[in-house]
């Protein structure tokens, strides 16, 4: 796609995840012209069809159990406005509007791919939305993913129409006052395009691909944690080499051992017990690069089904060129589900070893490290609920990391008798990677306050970078003080870590 951080083209097909990422943090967006004359094709097959007196599923009947019923010609305008409002019924915390802006990029990009039988005018309209910065209001709970995100999409489409509620310039409006301020004019929908608007996989894809982006960066913060933390607890770096992966080649697996190996290199904490006599490190350290690899391997799985998803047609009924309109199963979010379940489950995994790696540092019996990181233990309890913290995090994740693509429950009465829950399996996913943030932000935190029980040893020149950047906005832990405050610092950091990896350690 033809695209820049401050301008997106949507054309259907060639959308990727930066994209959606640059969109969510503000850029414009444009229809492109190729994807407006396939939005004008797929439409005139929808006025043929009116035209001729045809009655076609989801242009001129009732939808879902209600698919037999004919809707007269004068009524199927109001149709598509009943079915909008009959269908925004979610509940619970908005979406943030990052989550919001994303969704009505993806609603646009699948729109722009031609197989929605709506207007050109429609998909300018969304994609105005996002350019005048009018956020509707999009309840986040609702959606079992099955004809795709119905709930969530119609609070979408409802501002659209001058409905519902949104966000614009910092108030929480009525919609159509919303638009007004923008100066927009809600748009009159006809045949087939609320259904148009709502049918579809956006809000699991949108939830799905910012969860993606901030996990991508804290895979690659969490290799230089690890590496603080190998260092603190005076590990070896000889389980990173190469010739060990190579034998083994798991692409993830790979690229982590490098890069923890890589950081290592040139510590004079590793030259100074090169002749201890330790044979072998726990395992959370020297296996962090196959529980890190893993999660790296997912990722890149989950972003590739991600890209096919958000460049797809999930209408139903499908528009074709050729004149046919099909009724199939393409909103359904299976295969957004199994995917966020999977990276879910694998970042869990990251977020467990971190716990362990930081559970190390605090044990003096296992660390050789003052107990609890505090130079004056009794006094003051230094990291003791810092460990437990990471502890009550990770349990969180590992409920979060049951499945939900395996439930299903019969909805609208019974037509759609098997569901996905991509929503929530997208929703666990993102409270998974904000969590693996915060106990990184805590091994971080740990590893580093004992590097610096080392002294006047010093670390590897990145991995001594990385504790120059945690001491820019953290003081070294002498005395009891509160651990919040300097946990929430750490956690601002942590994605700034992948920057400080040398380039010829980065995959």
């Amino acid at each position: 796609m033809a695209s820049r951080s401050d301008l997106v083209l949507v054309d259907g097909r060639s959308l990727a995840l930066d994209d959606v990422v640059a969109v969510a943090d503000g850029a414009e967006v444009r229809l492109a012209p190729a994807a407006r004359d396939r939005i004008a094709a797929s439409r005139r097959v929808v006025d043929q069809i009116l035209d001729s007196g045809q009655v076609v599923y989801g242009i001129n009947t009732g939808f879902g159990k209600l698919a037999e019923v004919r809707i007269s010609p004068g009524e199927l305008g109001h149709l598509q406005l009943n079915l909008v409002r009959s269908h925004a019924c979610g509940v619970g915390e908005p979406f943030p509007e990052r989550v919001v802006r994303a969704m009505l990029l993806l609603r646009a990009n699948v729109l722009a791919s031609g197989f929605a039988g709506c207007r050109p005018e429609i998909v300018e309209a969304v994609l105005e939305l996002l350019n005048r910065r009018v956020h509707p209001v999009v309840p986040s709970q609702g959606s079992v993913g099955a004809s795709g995100d119905l709930a969530p999409l119609a609070h979408l489409a409802l501002v659209l129409v001058g409905e519902g509620e949104a966000m614009y310039g910092g108030e929480r409006l009525p919609g159509g006052q919303a638009l007004q301020r923008a100066g927009l004019k809600p748009v009159v929908l006809e045949a087939k395009e609320g259904l148009a608007l709502i049918n579809g996989t956006q809000a699991s894809a949108a939830v799905g691909c910012l969860a993606v982006s901030q996990a991508r960066e804290l895979l690659d913060a969490a290799d230089l944690v690890a590496a603080l933390s190998v260092d603190a607890l005076k590990g070896t770096d000889a389980a990173f080499q190469s010739v060990i992966h190579e034998a083994r080649p798991h692409q993830g697996q790979g690229i982590s051992a490098a890069r923890i190996f890589g950081l290592l290199q040139g510590s004079g904490i590793r030259e100074s017990h090169r002749g201890c006599g330790r044979v072998q490190d726990a395992y959370s350290l020297r296996c962090a690069p196959q529980v890190h690899g893993a999660a790296r391997d997912a990722l890149e799985y989950v972003e590739r089904l991600l890209t096919i998803e958000i460049n797809s047609a999930t209408d139903n009924p499908m528009v074709f060129p050729d004149g046919r309109v099909i009724s199939g199963g393409n909103f359904h979010g299976a295969p957004i589900a199994a995917p966020m379940d999977y990276l879910a489950a694998a970042l869990t995994d990251l977020a467990s070893i971190s716990e362990r790696r930081l559970a190390r540092l605090v044990d003096s019996s296992l660390s050789g490290l003052p107990p609890f990181l505090t130079e004056h233990a009794g006094l003051n309890s230094g990291f003791m609920m810092v460990q437990v913290s990471a502890a009550a995090l990770v349990s969180e994740c590992k409920t979060l990391a049951h499945p939900a693509s395996v439930d299903s429950i019969p909805t609208s009465a019974s037509q759609e008798d098997h569901v996905s829950m991509s929503t929530w399996a997208a929703r666990k996913l993102s409270r998974v990677v904000e969590m693996l943030r915060q106990v990184l932000a805590m091994e971080y935190l740990g590893a580093v306050q004992g590097i610096e029980f080392h002294r006047p040893l010093r670390s590897s020149q990145p991995l001594e970078e990385a504790v120059s950047l945690l001491r820019s906005q953290v003081a070294h832990y002498d005395v009891d003080r509160r651990h919040a405050p300097d946990i929430a610092a750490a956690a601002r950091l942590v994605p700034q870590l992948a920057s400080i990896v040398p380039e010829d350690h980065q995959d």
